[in-house]
């Protein structure tokens, strides 16, 4: 088959061009990234082998590191998993396909190499750290089970060929044309054999299978009593040496593990660059045993919200691999957590299907859970500007929990933070809220927005600020959907949300004298709000008089069950087809623009000002609750129009 040649896309071209100068230190853990993926591969092939027994090939399953000086070539090869024509272009051929355009775009705003590498992880770009040390990289790769193997080249300037090609077994080998050693460019030797053994000896040396490379020893030439032969030519011999330990790092007590060895290992678990926030090292013992070493990354990863993302737990069995991405062991809102499960019981003919069903796998899952939920928790009470990171990080998926209706919604409601009109600028525990409360106070009041300006600017609030009693903001989109679905409760006290009807704020005697100034001032404006009602009839159920407004003139509110409005509109911007419902609008009675539009009323019940009026009030109310407006051209031309007639 000819070669053919392929163009990266224009915005490929951009970060490939960042990638090779942009980065001017660390460049040796491009080694470290390809020998990642040749153990991944390892393992894949492993997995599969589980069920066809016939892809495993002969002898034992290895990482070789090759070097040809007069060539200036630095191979990596591996008897793995190997890849499909069709999966090389897919895999190799388009580079982040979920987030090109970000990536560039966030690497050309790092300021140092060390923000780049952390992009680098998040990313999944790695295999393209090749291109910093080398003019052209080449990739022959047979995907077990396939005759023909598929050959990839690239010079990293915007194409790259690809074409059908032999390999005598399956598995990858990536040969990189190395640069020129520039030690100004952060460019070392990697010809050198002490420079490839330092790397790997720092990186990987925890990788599962052996790394290995041919290593020629030359030594005097000795006679049958190991004395040197005088004058004789020295004798040179190849020998082929294991650089790596292979030492399970999770298997080894945690006192003998130093901190460097622990980053590596989940550098080379997670294909992040950066350091993990933190680890959990612990073990599960009694009728199931395992051994768990579990991470959270420092930085959410640019996948975070694709279901389709691969996850981080890999499971072992006594020590045999059996799949990178068991989705069986953590739950989806705990997806950032990445590590390894060794279980001691687990049968090792297991499929995906039948660990969905193993309750062992279960009772792990369970544990998993506990372990990192507690730590949370520990972190929480010891070092609240820590888990202020990781909840600026991670909290808006951790909230995702409450859907689950496996989970123990308490303990999540634990960890939660949340702005409030108590705490403006900075985060409280719900456990601060009701410390914050009345005593008789028996209610967690509660609004979402689109964010915290949105949430304090709400004429929802008004009666609440005037009153001093706390209401917390909710202002990620899960929040809209757990908080109704759910119902929490907290420490006993319920959760309410202000935009909701027949809200009871404040004491009993409160409540009855509002009430009944309501009802007499109602008296007065009871034709006006039919009117008002008339010209909104499409849009509002009713139209009534508030208790809960002090400075703005309307807002609308809610039955249970009705669709928010900031949910409404995040449906719309989905796609998704919005439940037909309509909210109440209160009015307030004493606010001028209510007083003018009686007078007007009151003067000539047909003035038009009457109906321009009513829609105005009601897109204002539905912007305050954070919604989209039906007609917005239609709505900006009538407060055009006003504006006009109020500057004449």
């Amino acid at each position: 088959m000819t070669a053919e040649t392929h163009e990266f896309q224009t915005e490929v071209k951009q970060l490939l061009d960042l990638m090779i100068h942009s980065l001017y230190t660390n460049k040796d853990v491009f080694l470290r990234e390809l020998i990642s993926n040749a153990s991944d591969a390892l393992d894949k092939i492993h997995f599969e082998a589980l069920t066809d027994s016939t892809l495993l090939p002969e002898g034992e399953s290895v990482i070789f590191v090759e070097s040809d000086p007069e060539k200036r070539t630095l191979t990596v090869r591996d008897n793995g998993i190997g890849m499909t024509h069709a999966e090389v272009v897919e895999n190799i051929g388009t580079i982040a396909r979920s987030g090109t355009k970000e990536f560039a775009s966030k690497l050309k705003e790092a300021k140092d190499a060390e923000a780049s590498m952390e992009l680098i992880g998040q990313f999944g770009v790695g295999f393209y750290a090749s291109f910093m040390v080398s003019d052209r990289v080449e990739l022959l790769t047979r995907k077990a089970g396939e005759e023909h193997a598929t050959r990839w080249i690239s010079e990293g300037a915007g194409t790259y060929s690809i074409e059908s090609a032999e390999r005598d077994t399956c598995g990858t080998s990536i040969t990189l044309h190395l640069k020129e050693a520039d030690e100004e460019d952060g460019l070392s030797d990697y010809l050198q054999e002490w420079t490839q053994r330092s790397i790997i000896k720092k990186y990987s040396d925890f990788v599962t299978y052996p790394i290995r490379m041919e290593v020629e020893r030359t030594q005097p030439a000795l006679d049958e009593e190991g004395k040197p032969i005088e004058g004789a030519d020295p004798v040179t011999t190849t020998e082929v040496e294991t650089l790596n330990s292979m030492k399970a790092i999770w298997a080894r007590p945690e006192s003998e593990v130093d901190e460097e060895e622990y980053k590596e290992f989940y550098k080379h678990i997670s294909h992040d660059w950066s350091d993990p926030f933190s680890r959990i090292v612990t073990k599960l013992e009694g009728t199931f045993e395992a051994s768990v070493l579990l991470y959270l990354p420092a930085k959410a990863p640019f996948d975070l919200h694709f279901r389709e993302a691969k996850r981080g737990i890999h499971l072992y069995v006594r020590r045999v691999f059996i799949m990178d991405d068991c989705k069986d062991l953590i739950p989806d809102y705990l997806r950032f957590v990445s590590g390894v499960v060794d279980a001691e019981d687990l049968s090792l003919n297991v499929s995906r299907e039948m660990l969905q069903q193993d309750r062992q796998v279960k009772a792990i899952r369970k544990f998993i859970v506990k372990k990192v939920l507690d730590n949370l928790k520990i972190l929480q009470n010891q070092d609240q500007e820590k888990y202020l990171e990781f909840w600026n990080e991670f909290g808006a998926v951790l909230k995702e929990g409450f859907l689950d209706p496996s989970e123990k919604h308490e303990r999540i409601l634990d960890l939660l933070l949340c702005e409030s009109t108590s705490s403006e600028g900075s985060l409280s525990t719900l456990q601060d809220v009701v410390e914050r409360m009345d005593e008789e106070q028996d209610t967690i009041y509660y609004i979402t927005a689109s964010s915290r300006e949105a949430a304090a600017g709400s004429p929802h609030l008004e009666i609440f600020k005037q009153k001093g009693i706390e209401v917390i903001y909710l202002t990620d989109r899960v929040d809209e959907v757990w908080v109704e679905r759910v119902r929490p409760t907290f420490k006993g006290k319920k959760f309410e949300s202000v935009i909701g009807e027949n809200l009871e704020i404040g004491t009993e005697a409160e409540r009855e004298a509002e009430e009944a100034k309501r009802v007499e001032q109602e008296k007065g404006f009871k034709d006006l709000l039919g009117c008002l009602q008339s010209h909104l009839e499409e849009d509002v159920k009713e139209v009534k008089l508030s208790t809960r407004l002090t400075d703005s003139p309307a807002c609308l509110v809610s039955s249970h069950g009705d669709v928010p409005p900031q949910l409404a509109a995040a449906m719309r911007q989905a796609g998704q087809e919005v439940p037909k419902s309509k909210s109440t609008m209160e009015v307030n009675a004493e606010h001028p623009v209510l007083v003018k539009l009686q007078e007007i009323f009151q003067e000539n019940k047909e003035d038009e000002r009457l109906s321009q009026g009513a829609q105005l009030i009601y897109g204002q109310a539905v912007l305050a609750a954070g919604g989209d407006l039906a007609d917005p051209a239609a709505f900006s031309k009538s407060v055009a129009d006003l504006m006009v007639k109020a500057f004449s």
